[in-house]
């Protein structure tokens, strides 16, 4: 049986009078891959920085690798990483002195090695030299992902992160994060946009509405379960009326 790495209790977060995450409970299993789906302002941000301790939940608990967060923040982040499209990196230095200086932040093992394996793999290698600032949005959603994956994380939170690729970059981030699973179980919290990438790449995947979980389950079963032809016609009714239900709707999805 897959061990529980990321566990959320009842988690709320209220901004002022906003209630932006609303009593979200569920777990991820050690090398599952689930989409986190809603639209824009359906919390799912929010959730995100919660579960890095960047924001304080209102209430409710956070475990991640069997670790309570915030208490063991810092050996909790030594074991994770994240990427995002919208999360600048420090624009005056180049790309290889940023993944220097976060190799070093991590306490990466032979660092030189891993940069230039990630760098390879995602096609940075005429870059390496270039500042950041003069990079393209694909070529920073790139190197965001090379930063993500520098420490080997055991749990990766990916935020929208191949919003700015080409089909093809994008197509080869999606296998590159598979075969990682597969060799070494990385699991992955993943928000998109794309339904048909969350489609592909997703194990289970959570509809998050107003701040609640309204429905969740692996791909072919929201597809029964909503007798929808494709994700993307799901996303709308869930979007558009809210429609509650699925396969273990809300409370504590395993």
């Amino acid at each position: 049986m897959a061990r529980t790495v990321v566990e959320v209790d009842r988690l709320t977060k209220i901004f002022d009078k906003v209630v932006a995450v609303d009593d979200v409970s569920f777990r991820v299993q050690e090398g599952e891959i689930v989409g986190l789906l809603g639209p824009n302002g359906a919390g799912k941000t929010t959730l995100i920085q919660m579960l890095l301790a960047l924001v304080t939940p209102t209430a409710g608990s956070i475990s991640i690798l069997g670790q309570p967060l915030p208490q063991e923040r810092q050996k909790i982040l030594s074991e994770v990483n994240f990427s995002s499209t919208y999360v600048s990196m420090p624009s005056s230095l180049t790309v290889m002195e940023n993944l220097r200086v976060f190799a070093k932040l991590y306490a990466v093992p032979r660092p030189h090695e891993q940069i230039d394996q990630l760098v390879e793999r995602f096609e940075m290698t005429r870059y390496r030299d270039c500042l950041t600032r003069n990079l393209s949005s694909g070529q920073l959603t790139r190197l965001s992902l090379i930063k993500s994956l520098l420490n080997d994380p055991k749990v990766l939170f990916l935020d929208e992160p191949t919003a700015s690729l080409d089909p093809d970059m994008a197509d080869k981030t999606r296998r590159l994060l598979r075969e990682i699973r597969a060799a070494r179980g990385l699991s992955i919290l993943y928000t998109s946009h794309n339904m048909k990438e969350m489609e592909q790449i997703s194990d289970r995947l959570l509809f998050l509405h107003r701040g609640k979980i309204l429905a969740t389950g692996a791909p072919p079963e929201l597809l029964r379960t909503f007798q929808g032809e494709n994700l993307e016609e799901i996303f709308l009714k869930v979007a558009r009326v809210g429609i509650a239900g699925s396969a273990g709707n809300g409370g504590d999805q395993k």
